[in-house]
């Protein structure tokens, strides 16, 4: 409880960071899954799809893409750098 209504929280997401509250909350859950892919946390994209919150894999394969140019699987398959 933020002590304003859901609307004027909304206005406020949106007014700082330019993205509605829904769009605002996929932007981080594809970053963490970004972080997640290049650490290596999880084996699977599916595992890091539940991961972040996104109960089907091929939907979060999907906006991952889009945002990034690349599918999820993709930092799978690269090998790690150095030690």
């Amino acid at each position: 409880y933020c002590g304003i209504s859901e609307r004027q929280f909304a206005r406020k997401i949106k007014t700082l960071t330019g993205l509605s509250p829904g769009n605002f909350i996929q932007a981080i859950r594809l970053e963490r899954a970004l972080y997640l892919l290049e650490k290596r946390i999880y084996p699977t994209v599916s595992e890091v799809s539940h991961a972040v919150g996104c109960k089907n894999p091929g939907y979060f394969s999907k906006i991952f893409q889009a945002r990034y140019g690349k599918p999820p699987k993709a930092y799978l398959m690269i090998t790690p750098k150095g030690p």
